[in-house]
């Protein structure tokens, strides 16, 4: 139903997206309305249009102009293409490619951080403060982080992948010079983000000094 809303090129009726999916118009206002709950709809009544019986313009749906993603678990390509972009774009000749993009990966994380930072206001960290304002941090960009034990953040899954089994050294490089940038931002003195590849995990951990 979803689908038909968006080739149709405007606004739908509740008896057309019935008609297109072939279920009653009770259960097509149903799923229609859920649509427009979730956010990947729109509604309005129709201006102009022939009153129903009831006395109400026909109710008409149509798709909002937004991207919908779904990725589980959550994958950040347009980041990694943002930071490589930020590296193709801010490139000079005393550098290399890969440390253009190890450089404008750094940046990324580094912003973050100190969004992060200026959010929460956290003072002077600790090991421990440090690493439990990481692992929020860290949930927010997809990396679904686990303390395996106390002085340690593991990171689950890794929002460059499967980019990252194609081009491990590239991309393993670019996150963990992200990661550290982001401690950075966040001032996180006593942590650091170390290269410890694991199977089905990310390949960089937090651990303390």
């Amino acid at each position: 139903m979803f689908e038909f809303c968006r080739r149709a090129g405007r606004a739908i009726s509740r008896d057309e997206a019935a008609a297109e999916v072939g279920i009653s118009r009770k259960l097509a206002a149903f799923h229609l309305e859920k649509l427009v709950e979730a956010g990947l709809l729109r509604a309005h009544y129709e201006q102009g249009g022939r009153l129903r019986k009831v006395g109400r313009a026909p109710k008409l749906y149509e798709p909002v102009e937004t991207d919908v993603r779904l990725s589980i678990p959550p994958r950040q390509p347009d980041l990694l293409a943002e930071i490589l972009l930020d590296g193709v774009l801010s490139q000079d000749d005393d550098i290399s490619p890969m440390d253009s993009a190890l450089n404008a990966a750094f940046r990324r994380g580094e912003r973050i951080g100190e969004d992060e930072r200026a959010r929460s206001r956290p003072g002077r960290l600790s090991s421990e403060r440090a690493l439990t304002l990481a692992e929020a941090t860290l949930s927010r960009v997809g990396f679904e982080p686990d303390r395996p034990r106390p002085d340690c953040v593991r990171l689950h899954s890794c929002p460059f992948h499967p980019l990252a089994q194609a081009q491990p050294d590239a991309v393993c490089g670019i996150n963990h010079a992200f990661l550290t940038g982001m401690l950075n931002g966040l001032r996180a003195t006593t942590v650091r983000a170390i290269l410890d590849p694991a199977g089905g995990e990310c390949c960089v951990e937090i651990t303390a000094d």
